[in-house]
């Protein structure tokens, strides 16, 4: 399932991050679950959202960044043609960085993030902000978001961009 999202608003403070993972890991911990983050444009940062927390041991089984289109084949097995044909930004990669981060760990639930954070990059079809976020859940169709998120610069875009994906997890587990 697509949703589109527009954002003109401000990204969250790390304060309201740590809120946001803390509540995710919660969530983990009552359901006995683990995490792993495949990241591209955040470079980590969700990951490090949640390793930010005490006791996110319990809950964290592994955070890949995959920055460039050979990590994402290589550490996660999307597919070259994949990303040749329909490019690193969208969808269908998107949806195979959580499935490969599923498959290549000992997770229950996996996120991934891949965009343009700019400050360049972006052109007509996809410009400076747009980010999709994959979930993928074992046994469950796996999620996505397509998210348009204002061109606030580049510290905007990736904390927005954890933010959603904080709260697409949390989605995921209801």
């Amino acid at each position: 399932m697509s949703k589109i999202q527009m954002s003109g608003k401000h990204p969250a403070n790390l304060s309201e991050l740590c809120t946001l993972a803390t509540s995710v890991l919660d969530a983990m911990k009552v359901r006995n679950m683990m995490v792993a983050t495949a990241e591209s444009c955040t470079g980590g940062l969700i990951a490090g959202s949640l390793t930010d927390i005490a006791g996110s041991s319990a809950v964290v089984d592994r955070g890949f960044v995959t920055y460039s289109n050979e990590a994402k084949t290589d550490m996660l097995g999307v597919p070259a043609q994949l990303i040749a044909k329909v490019g690193a930004v969208s969808k269908d990669v998107a949806v195979a960085m959580a499935e490969g981060a599923l498959a290549k760990s000992k997770a229950d639930i996996a996120v991934s993030v891949t965009g343009i954070a700019g400050p360049g990059g972006g052109g007509d079809e996809k410009p400076v902000g747009t980010v999709h976020i994959a979930v993928a859940v074992k046994n469950k169709p796996t999620r996505h978001l397509h998210c348009w998120f204002a061109d606030n610069g580049r510290t905007s875009i990736r904390l927005e961009t954890v933010q959603t994906a904080l709260t697409a997890l949390l989605d995921a587990l209801d």
